[in-house]
């Protein structure tokens, strides 16, 4: 567990005069923790300062926190992705992926002989590149990925009938 920390250490004047230029800040975020940070440098304690700017005594002391760690870079607003979020499919299965589409679901054990997005989320979890099912949106970034489009990439599709030739022209013409 962290150590409570209620006020800002002293300031220095070049610290103090950052913070007060951070007053003029067209960024929310940077206004604020100058805000919280002057306020407690001048003695008000995190319940006062939170009371007076409208937000949380927690907020607070993030602010104070942030700035006895990282000093003025915590004038700076960081990303607020999580540091697991990463893509499923990424990059190393794009060969993988582009070798599925262009093979018949029947290869894989599917009923149909066209692709779709649920059935190829299905066949990529069932040959293990997926820890999960994924959604349609999810295939159809990683086929975007590959510069093509989902109504493109559903061009690629060969059959096994060889009739499939004639009937796809008949269908696309």
């Amino acid at each position: 567990m962290r150590p409570v920390i209620t006020f800002v250490r002293t300031l220095t004047p070049s610290e103090r005069q950052h913070l007060q230029k951070g007053l003029r800040s067209a960024d929310a975020f940077t206004l604020r923790r100058c805000q919280i940070l002057l306020a407690s440098a001048s003695g008000q304690t995190p319940t006062a300062i939170a009371r007076h700017l409208g937000c949380t005594a927690r907020s607070v002391r993030n602010a104070i926190h942030a700035f006895a760690t990282e000093g003025l870079d915590c004038l700076k607003e960081k990303s607020s992705r999580p540091h697991s979020a990463r893509p499923v499919l990424n990059a190393s299965f794009d060969d993988p992926l582009r070798h599925l589409l262009h093979q018949s679901p029947r290869a894989f054990g599917q009923p149909r002989s066209t692709w779709t997005l649920p059935l190829v989320a299905q066949v990529c979890h069932d040959q293990g590149w997926t820890p999960r099912r994924l959604s349609p949106e999810t295939i159809r970034l990683a086929i975007r990925r590959l510069g093509v489009s989902w109504k493109r990439a559903k061009h690629w599709i060969t059959s096994p009938d060889p009739a499939y030739a004639r009937k796809k022209k008949r269908a696309t013409d």
